[in-house]
């Protein structure tokens, strides 16, 4: 009797041990959620500042950051959008290569159940992305043009070198520069070409520029990296001590080029700041909160030689102490 009552007891402890056991074995682990960060370009230092800031801070914040380099092309950004989808990505920290060529792919994402939030460069539609932060470029180019025509004292001949034709940054730059230059009647503009935010072919466009047009005062750039290149042509041409270059953007080469008194002017955008935002948008949504605006501006600031002291590349200098 004394032995049966051994074995049933054995038998249920056992029992228990192995479907306890089992079941705490089996007990899946929560997975880490992934967030991609995709940047049109990493061929230019300032969205490689873009991209460090939007993935350091998707990782602070407790996600994987997966980093898709799109080189410029829409085909490109189409086959990383169906990699993350693929990949069942939680979020999208996107940078467009083109305003409206980049929204179908956006749309993909949202019909997939992945939000997509948009950093420093827009696409044309507002219904898709869930949130666009954005450099406040018209604005920042007002003011640069009021600065570009008192430095030039309202007359003079220039160029203007835009940026990528299908990216909203580069349209919306170029109209605040001209709602304000245009006002003054003693300034020309004699060309206006794309060099596609690219430092090599600013510096070859500006090259053939100097050919057709020897004695112009002037350079206005849709970015940094064209403005160096523009700068190279004319340090090339050796006219680079009688024309001027103004740039946008506030990369560290035109920081310390300002510093030295070689480049007039920049706009300092934020994109750090601009970055960080859509990582916290997207930490939000992720959490619940689903009340964004559609676009938020962020201020762009001018820098010149008058306030130089200010800034850093990339942004403000800190406060000291902080």
């Amino acid at each position: 009797m004394a032995r049966k009552w051994f074995v049933r007891v054995a038998m249920v402890l056992f029992v228990v041990l192995l479907t306890g056991g089992c079941g705490r074995r089996e007990q899946p682990m929560q997975e880490q959620k992934k967030i991609a960060v995709v940047i049109s370009t990493l061929n230019n230092p300032w969205f490689v500042v873009l991209k460090d800031a939007a993935k350091g801070r998707a990782e602070e914040l407790g996600y994987k950051a997966d980093v898709f380099d799109s080189q410029n092309s829409p085909a490109t950004e189409a086959g990383h959008f169906d990699t993350i989808i693929d990949g069942k990505y939680a979020a999208i920290l996107f940078n467009p290569t083109d305003a409206q060529g980049s929204i179908a792919s956006v749309q993909r994402a949202k019909d997939a159940g992945i939000p997509t939030f948009c950093m420093d460069r827009e696409i044309s539609a507002s219904d898709v992305a869930v949130s666009q932060i954005l450099s406040d470029n018209f604005s920042g180019c007002v003011a640069l043009g009021e600065y570009f025509a008192r430095r030039l004292e309202e007359k003079g001949d220039y160029v203007e070198l835009l940026g990528l034709l299908g990216d909203n940054n580069t349209k919306n730059r170029s109209d605040g520069f001209h709602s304000v230059v245009d006002n003054y009647p003693g300034l020309k503009m004699l060309a206006q070409q794309p060099a596609d935010f690219d430092r090599t072919k600013a510096m070859e466009v500006m090259e053939s520029l100097l050919q057709a047009h020897p004695n112009i005062n002037a350079v206005f750039c849709g970015n940094d990296a064209m403005a160096m290149g523009a700068h190279r042509a004319l340090i090339a041409a050796g006219k680079d001590k009688q024309v001027m270059v103004f740039g946008f953007d506030g990369a560290k080469d035109v920081i310390d080029e300002i510093r030295s008194g070689r480049i007039v002017a920049t706009g300092m955008q934020f994109p750090k700041t601009m970055a960080k935002m859509a990582a916290e948008f997207a930490d939000q949504y992720l959490k619940g909160k689903r009340d964004f605006p559609q676009k938020v501006p962020v201020a762009v600031e001018l820098v010149s030689a008058e306030n130089i002291e200010k800034y850093a590349a990339y942004g403000r200098n800190e406060e000291p102490g902080k």
